[in-house]
């Protein structure tokens, strides 16, 4: 009865935070003629409410694709509508075709800040608790004081209830922990469907997929593709294939509606990267103009390449050796390096890293805590843009004063706390004076606050010089990459020298 309790405690604490961001500025507000991704979402509603659906993905006269035309899967143009239907019944100005662009109220501002709200209650954060409850060798407070630093997390809360993404990042990241958890719980089906349906409602879920696929793979392995391990492989197969045929069955009609689709779902015309994005391209750019030396195609074989090759290590790990531990962890390595190398990636696809760094939070708090602050660093420039300085900051204090006092991260910070032992060890053999790796991490956190503090008062303060007009947001990508490159090396090493897997070897041996 007390978990329960403190559970309900710690959402209402997550809904109150989220409805009071709410309630300031959102992207877009009163800048035509494009607005921002506010009146992207509205206009899915508009388009999906009176177009008949073979023309959702087409450029025509009513639906024209370089005014937000809708280029998510089918199970976001499906919410959409969904939104729409209640549009229409509450005022139908809101999604008359053509003549509601720009549309802006405070009425409706509300309906569109309620509809980010209901998702988030219905799908994100029962997935949070339950999730957190299911933790074991965690007592009743520990349990509660992770659900509270999870759905404190400033990222997520600041780009759905602030910056309001043109997509519900709170329901795709739902499905995913929703999936998470059934293959976790040996629910493999049940996992499988839920990460299904994350993916059908936003591409770039595809962050997480190699780690389902090698984890749900590793585990037919483990249980023989003879016998059981094969019969779990055929309903794996089945119930992909059936969730993919049940969403995509309207645009299955016609080849062209189906091919339309994927061309919208995965633009590659739009270049190696957007705006000003932590990753390793946008990083580079500024000492090698990656986007005009070389031509469009290798820089996609390029991407891929190193994409591929940064995650190809952790995934043969996790699908020789799937394990619970080695599972989360993948998450976290393959959607870094998706975000680091991968072609077309926004600042906002961070969230898809932080949630499985969410999930990890009690097991290393210290980098959990300091990678979530870093990555919604990442993502100051679109924040000030948005005039959302204020709730950027009180909000990521918030979330490390929660931290701090849930887990004594400064305490734990030994290399045994940081899971480092293993490689410490192995190092060690080598050069005998290999004792300060704790440390230096330690420094290395004070100097990351004090950087991100410096350039969050630069870029709120002063205007950058004429003829360096980005200056600011620049440096805040490229340090914000130099963290990720650093967390990307220390997910690899804990995962790759798991010392549970060395003890499993031993007993087994």
């Amino acid at each position: 009865m007390e978990r329960w309790y403190l559970m309900t405690v710690v959402v209402l604490i997550g809904l109150t935070v989220r409805w009071t961001v709410s309630l300031n500025s959102y992207s877009g507000a009163g800048k035509p003629p494009m607005f921002g991704d506010y009146e992207a979402q509205r206009h899915w509603q508009e388009i999906t409410f009176n177009l008949p659906v073979k023309q959702w993905y087409f450029n025509t006269t009513d639906n024209n694709l370089q005014y937000w035309g809708l280029d998510y899967p089918p199970l976001t143009a499906y919410h959409s509508l969904l939104c729409a239907y209640v549009a229409k019944f509450i005022n139908p100005d809101w999604i008359a075709l053509h003549t509601s662009h720009g549309y802006e109220s405070q009425a409706h501002k509300l309906f569109m800040r309620a509809t980010v709200f209901v998702a988030d209650l219905l799908i994100y954060i029962p997935a949070v608790i339950l999730y957190c409850c299911c933790l074991k060798e965690t007592s009743t407070k520990g349990k509660t004081a992770n659900a509270l630093c999870i759905l404190l997390y400033p990222g997520l809360i600041l780009i759905d209830y602030g910056h309001f993404q043109n997509i519900y990042n709170s329901v795709s990241l739902g499905f995913a922990l929703w999936g998470v958890l059934g293959v976790t719980c040996d629910w493999d089906l049940l996992g499988s469907l839920a990460f299904c349906l994350a993916v059908n409602y936003k591409q770039m879920e595809l962050y997480h997929s190699l780690p389902f696929f090698c984890f749900l793979l590793g585990k037919c392995f483990k249980k023989g593709l003879r016998g059981k391990g094969f019969v779990l492989l055929i309903k794996l197969a089945c119930t992909v294939v059936g969730a993919f045929v049940l969403c995509w069955l309207p645009f299955f009609t016609e080849r062209e509606q189906a091919l339309q689709v994927l061309r919208r779902l995965f633009p590659v015309d739009r270049g190696l990267f957007e705006d000003k994005v932590a990753n390793i391209w946008c990083s580079l750019n500024v000492f090698l103009k990656i986007k005009d030396i070389l031509p469009h195609h290798s820089q996609v074989i390029i991407s891929f390449c190193f994409t591929f090759l940064s995650l190809l290590p952790t995934c043969i790990k996790l699908t020789l050796q799937p394990s619970l531990k080695g599972f989360k962890f993948t998450l976290v390595s393959c959607a870094l390096s998706f975000f680091l190398f991968s072609f077309q990636v926004h600042e906002k696809s961070i969230l898809l890293v932080s949630l499985p760094v969410c999930l990890v939070l009690n097991e290393i708090p210290f980098i959990s805590t300091w990678f979530l602050l870093v990555s919604t660093f990442s993502m100051l420039p679109l924040l000030l843009k948005d005039g959302l300085l204020i709730p950027s900051v009180v909000t990521m204090m918030a979330f490390f004063t929660a931290c701090v006092t849930c887990f004594p991260i400064f305490e734990k910070i030994s290399e045994e706390q940081l899971q480092l032992k293993s490689f410490s060890t192995l190092v060690r053999k080598y050069l005998p004076c290999f004792k300060f790796l704790p440390r230096m991490i330690k420094h290395l956190f004070f100097l990351s606050v004090i950087a991100m503090v410096l350039l969050t008062l630069v870029s709120a303060t002063l205007d950058p010089p004429q003829k360096l007009p980005d200056l600011f947001s620049v440096l805040v990508c490229f340090v914000s990459c130099l963290h990720f490159l650093f967390f990307l090396a220390y997910f690899n090493i804990i995962i790759i020298w798991d010392p549970r897997n060395e003890r499993n070897q031993k007993k087994s041996n």
